[in-house]
């Protein structure tokens, strides 16, 4: 599940945005102290940021200046001044789309949609793939789903990453094993089996059993539905 972090001062906004996107089954969240916005952003550890230009103590371009220092995670600039040079004001600091308030919520969901597919579905500068509602972090090797996040091991991590790459095809045993041990000779395959089985032991843990599907005689797979 995508993380979502709103930093807009309008409640009214917040809520309503709030609502939508967990109808699509985004998780969000909001900023409540607008003085240490870049710690929340640090706390939350959103996919996206939604960032309002006006705010309290320091306008959307200093936190995305800020956010910038540390991080690439996509940053969607809503306001009300949508004339061309805060439009270009909002690129040039870092920002990667602009939303004109008032706006529609089909269209917030749509801009949404495609930073994040931009971002984490494409092959050049991903840092996170995502399959079925979960989430790979490929910077930290870790697993987020539902709020929750499994810390994966070194080989936990290199055959999750390449079932994701693949999803919705088969990864021949041989593949994997190049991939984890970079030969296929001279190791036991009993060694990927037991693997498999204590990564798909954790998915269990945080509610992702069946994520990998056995094909018999062949490999691994995990769908993309």
């Amino acid at each position: 599940m995508y993380k979502i972090l709103l930093v807009e001062d309008d409640p009214t906004i917040t809520e309503v945005l709030e609502r939508q996107l967990a109808k699509w089954g985004y998780e969000a969240s909001h900023v409540t102290d607008f003085q240490h916005v870049l710690e929340t952003f640090v706390q939350q550890a959103p996919h996206l940021v939604l960032l309002d230009i006006s705010l309290p103590f320091y306008d959307g371009y200093h936190w995305c200046g800020e956010i910038r220092k540390i991080s690439k995670t996509p940053v969607l600039f809503i306001s009300s001044a949508s004339d061309n040079m805060n439009l270009v004001m909002a690129l040039n600091m870092g920002g990667d789309d602009f939303l004109a308030k008032p706006f529609d919520l089909n269209v917030a969901i749509a801009k949404i949609e495609a930073l994040l597919r931009r971002t984490y579905d494409f092959g050049a500068g991903v840092n996170a793939l995502a399959c079925r509602g979960a989430v790979l972090d490929l910077k930290d090797a870790s697993l987020h789903y539902n709020s929750q996040k499994l810390e994966l091991t070194k080989n936990e991590f290199r055959i999750l990453q390449l079932l994701f790459e693949r999803r919705g095809r088969t990864v021949p045993r041989e593949d994997i094993m190049q991939a984890l041990w970079e030969s296929d000779s001279f190791i036991d395959d009993n060694t990927l089996t037991v693997n498999v089985a204590r990564l798909r032991a954790h998915l269990a843990e945080i509610g992702l059993e069946g994520l990998i599907r056995t094909q018999k005689g062949l490999g691994y797979l995990v769908d993309e539905t």
